[in-house]
């Protein structure tokens, strides 16, 4: 499969980077913009001391700002590559390209981001894609299903790298919130995703988290941690609105099969107590995390779960280095480290 189509490479395979965007908008973290800021500088740090970050920076204004920033906080600029282009917001996962692969070649797919069918303040996202090719110097497809562009979110899915593609029903398929493909159905995302990412099989979970502004993002529930295991977030007390919910994510991964016919081993995540901030709930989870080639950041929140999320992230991951952040901040966004970033791949 690898030598004939265009796949999506999992996570965990060789990176030449990590994309980000320095946060310029302070309405999505109403508040406490100058604490996200300094958040961010560390959240790069950690990832230019072992890979490249390329940073979108909406003008030189702001990336002379940024590099101030990161100067004080000793940060390897040699490992920042900027890109200046003008965003709405910072979710790369989301507003960027996915780059895929076949063989040794890479080009980047822009998925229409549409402001996760919700906000109208999408259209300067809408170019990041181009920016980025242009950038990386690779060519930029426009994602096209029966003739009408295909908007999909890199928050939505989650690949082995094999075939095997995790996604959730609330996200793509709700019938009237956050409609992102109308009239789409099941079969109509599984071929998409087979002519886009290379996927042959397709896991399908069914609601996300409370709180979750994209509606369903897989990236708050499951992930995979190599070709065969998928890790799930669960709450424990059945009183909690994301009980059931988790419970039902998890029944289906145990009856679920990859692309070779074998059930996934499943490791199970716990969720950090319930966050709530200004009268509202927000959608924390270590599931957000950021596998790096030779580290993983995983975001923490001054919970008493902390440290068995990051344990058992580290058992998933014997090769790498665990690295908590403090993502008590992020959350107010409605997203943590992994919404904020997308790789690319080497």
């Amino acid at each position: 499969m690898k030598g004939t189509n265009w796949i999506f490479p999992a996570e965990w395979e060789k990176q030449q980077g990590i994309l980000l965007c320095f946060p310029h908008n302070g309405n999505d973290w109403p508040g406490k913009y100058g604490a996200i800021k300094w958040a961010f500088v560390e959240f790069i740090k950690k990832i230019a001391s072992v890979e490249t970050v390329f940073l979108v920076v909406a003008d030189d204004a702001l990336k002379n700002k940024a590099i101030t920033m990161l100067d004080l906080a000793e940060v390897n600029l040699k490992n920042v590559s900027f890109i200046i282009h003008k965003t709405n917001r910072s979710w790369m996962r989301d507003s960027g390209p996915i780059i895929v692969k076949k063989g040794s070649n890479r080009k980047a797919i822009n998925f229409n981001f549409n402001g996760w069918a919700k906000y109208k303040n999408f259209l300067l996202d809408k170019g990041t894609p181009q920016q980025v090719a242009n950038h990386l110097n690779i060519p930029l497809e426009q994602a096209v299903f029966n003739g009408k562009p295909f908007v999909l979110e890199g928050g939505a899915i989650d690949v082995n790298g094999k075939g095997t593609l995790l996604t959730s029903e609330e996200c793509l398929l709700h019938p009237s919130i956050q409609v992102r493909n109308a009239g789409f159905t099941k079969q109509d995302y599984e071929d998409a995703f087979k002519q886009y990412l290379g996927v042959t099989n397709v896991i399908w979970l069914g609601n996300g988290i409370e709180g979750d502004d994209t509606h369903g993002h897989i990236d708050d529930l499951a992930r995979f941690v190599n070709d065969n295991t998928i890790i799930t977030v669960v709450e424990e007390n059945p009183k909690d609105s994301n009980y059931k919910p988790l419970q039902d994510n998890l029944k289906r991964l145990k009856a679920s099969v990859l692309e070779n016919g074998k059930h996934p081993n499943i490791v199970t995540l716990p969720m950090p107590k319930r966050l709530d901030f200004d009268g509202i709930r927000l959608p924390a989870s270590y599931a957000n995390f950021l596998i790096l080639n030779k580290t993983v950041l995983v975001p923490t929140f001054n919970d008493v779960n902390d440290r068995l999320a990051l344990n058992t992230i580290a058992t998933c991951f014997p090769d790498r280095e665990i690295i908590g952040i403090a993502a008590s901040d992020f959350i107010w966004g409605f997203g943590t480290l992994h919404c904020l970033s997308q790789q690319i791949p080497a």
